[in-house]
């Protein structure tokens, strides 16, 4: 029997699956982690500790757990939050914490700059996207100006997944998929790195290496496998995002295949045959060549349960909160007894691209409990959720099924208020694992162990959630005060502090 392994490193914790030829899991393992936030709209990791250190953590776990001869694996894949930008030095060590993806909006001067030097048109044309929070150029550049001293030592600059793969092969390397959010770095018409649009940024040569995700880039070194408990010379895949490695796992394949993760962030990917070129949603090519995505994404989701939990549930124990919690929202109808939240505490990404925009709560009189508030919570993403998919309807491309993956699906409340809200049924597979076991798929398809259809087999469908049309009439109303809300309220949200 020949195994596989995946490791798919969390906003807030890390997961490692090993699983047989047949796409049963033998062994998992996690390893919690925090987001540092040192300033207001910052998001940071520590890439040795908290990237590094739970991979090590988490795949000798499992082969201690397996008890398998690490010999009998074949490959390793790794994906991990993305896109993110660190700089290494030339031994390919951090110079300073990791800057995580779209949460993180330090740059948004950088991105104004260079919207405005380089044009929103010829952005969305010639790179797939516009530059927003979720870009990596603009961070680069704020680096560069604010950090000058790190910016001489930097010898390349990485995002999360690209650390794992130098760190375990020795290899400069990241995926076409997560170079795509390197905007205005990377250009559609080469399929690769250029400074065609802004050579102030950085050269070409501080990039790594481009590959494609399911391609073996390297062997686990001789010192990587004496940290991680892995054999010398396993061979190691590019990697990727985790979304992308999520969406792979519940079976997101044809055109128009929508994976709604409920994690940290509400994420959405969308492969599609053609381009979808509109600069509310983003753009990659897909982790198989010829292939396009679509992709969307809340600045925060489930961060935002543990936020309340944290702040508003801390006589309840971490094992009992989520579900006492929820158990309270569901005893608040549809609507959360008149309440309406917008989730913007992180700014929001897609489709506003605003990183002035705040957390509201609306609606409050002294008859409402925490069960109102939690709901209206769960709702208020729903809400933003729903605000994604009428903007994935406006551009002619609403998706042909959509599958719900991640820890959020858990949440009765929130998984059924969002088909309420879209009007569309969700697809739950059977094995909501999530990113790590995408990558294990994706192993086995590189080393000719499984065929992509084979995920069917691997992962069945466990149930599917069908809107319910007496909630949806409420909440039709209630998208439309989300939305008026946030109109009326945005030019509040830009003053300062």
């Amino acid at each position: 029997m020949s195994y596989t392994i995946g490791v798919d490193i969390g906003t807030f914790e890390t997961k490692g699956v090993l699983v047989d030829g047949d796409g049963e899991i033998v062994a998992t393992a996690a390893r919690a982690h925090e987001m540092l936030v040192p300033r207001p709209g910052w998001a940071e990791h520590r890439p040795h500790e908290d990237w590094w250190g739970d991979f090590v953590h988490v795949t000798r776990s499992i082969l201690a757990e397996s008890r398998i001869d690490p010999k009998a694996v074949c490959a390793v894949a790794c994906s991990a939050i993305g896109p993110c930008m660190l700089p290494v030095d030339a031994d390919g060590n951090a110079l300073m914490n990791g800057v995580l993806y779209g949460v993180d909006n330090r740059a948004a001067a950088e991105v104004d700059e260079l919207t405005d030097k380089i044009g929103e048109a010829t952005l969305v044309e010639r790179c797939g996207n516009a530059l927003t929070s979720q870009s990596v150029g603009p961070k680069i550049l704020w680096l560069k100006r604010n950090h000058p001293d790190i910016f001489a030592k930097t010898a390349k600059v990485l995002t999360s997944t690209s650390f794992l793969v130098r760190k375990l092969t020795g290899e400069w390397v990241m995926d076409h998929y997560t170079a795509a959010n390197f905007s205005p770095l990377y250009l559609l018409e080469e399929m690769g790195w250029s400074t065609a649009l802004s050579d102030e940024i950085v050269g070409a040569d501080l990039l790594p290496d481009l590959s494609w995700s399911t391609r073996i880039v390297g062997e686990v070194t001789p010192a990587a496998a004496e940290e991680t408990g892995l054999a010398p010379g396993t061979p190691v895949l590019a990697g990727t995002i985790d979304a992308a490695a999520e969406a792979v796992s519940v079976g997101v394949m044809g055109d128009r295949d929508m994976m709604m993760m409920y994690g940290s962030t509400i994420f959405i990917v969308m492969p599609t045959g053609e381009r979808v070129a509109d600069p509310r949603l983003w753009y990659a090519p897909w982790l198989f060549e010829g292939r396009h995505t679509s992709m969307a994404g809340l600045a925060t989701s489930g961060t935002l349960t543990h936020w309340f939990r944290d702040r508003f549930g801390q006589e309840l124990t971490r094992e009992e909160a989520f579900g006492k919690l929820a158990a309270e929202a569901a005893g608040s109808p549809p609507g959360a007894n008149g309440l309406i939240m917008l989730p913007y505490f992180s700014g929001e990404r897609t489709p506003i691209h605003d990183p002035n925009a705040k957390g509201v709560l609306f609606g409050l009189h002294l008859g409402h409990e925490r069960g109102d508030i939690y709901r209206a919570m769960l709702e208020g993403i729903a809400l933003g959720t729903g605000h994604v998919i009428e903007t994935y309807r406006e551009t002619g491309n609403p998706p042909a099924r959509l599958y719900a993956v991640g820890g959020g699906t858990k949440n009765e409340v929130w998984l059924q208020a969002t088909s309420d809200v879209t009007g569309i049924a969700q697809i739950v597979r059977k094995r909501t694992i999530g990113a790590a076991y995408g990558d294990a798929f994706l192993a086995a398809v590189a080393t000719g162990a499984a065929k992509p259809d084979d995920i069917e087999d691997w992962n069945p469908v466990d149930r599917v959630v069908e809107p319910i049309e007496a909630n949806a009439a409420v909440y039709r109303d209630r998208y439309q005060t989300f939305r008026d809300l946030y109109e009326q309220t945005k030019s509040l949200m830009a003053r300062p502090a």
